[in-house]
């Protein structure tokens, strides 16, 4: 018997499961998997929106906002409360449409394309806001707040595209 052989028959058989019901259970994990990430976007995207409408949130973000080339100019039109509140709303109507998308997947597209953007440009903060820590060198060293805060989003920007290419697929399902 060859080592090919013996890879392919102990490949066949896993703990006493065949290839087959692993695959299966491969399928319903990930399954689960695309509603726990829809359900953890809503709930990070609507609680953190829901945040901005408190006078504590809209001063938190302030200078992350200020330092920002792609949403200083907000501050020139709104207030800092305003500024806050429009993002919030954005966050919540976001999360509302990435909800929705569990039923209508073009609802979900549209979410997911807005959580993409929400995301990019929050990421953008790490950039742009003083992140780096100077009492560990500076670069890489991130500070907790705003460094490794913002850090997070890029698994939530991974997530986002994720559901974006997951509603596609199901237009094209519902299209075919």
């Amino acid at each position: 018997m060859t080592n090919s052989t013996n890879y392919e028959n102990a490949t066949a058989e896993i703990a006493g499961y065949s290839v087959q019901q692993i695959a299966d259970l491969g399928t319903k994990i990930s399954a689960w998997g695309v509603h726990a990430l829809r359900f953890s976007t809503v709930t990070v995207l609507g609680w953190i929106g829901a945040m901005k409408f408190t006078a504590y949130e809209a001063g938190a973000i302030k200078g992350l906002v200020e330092s920002s080339p792609l949403v200083s100019w907000l501050y020139s039109v709104l207030s800092v409360q305003g500024v806050s509140n429009l993002i919030g709303t954005t966050e919540i109507i976001t999360a509302l449409l990435i909800a929705f998308g569990a039923k209508f997947p073009k609802a979900a597209l549209l979410g997911a394309l807005a959580a993409v953007a929400t995301f990019l440009v929050t990421f953008s903060f790490l950039f742009t806001a003083p992140g780096w820590e100077p009492s560990l060198g500076g670069f890489p060293a991130l500070s907790v707040v705003p460094g490794q805060f913002l850090l997070k989003d890029i698994v939530l920007l991974a997530g986002a595209v994720f559901l974006a290419g997951n509603a596609l697929s199901k237009i094209a399902d519902e299209a075919a």
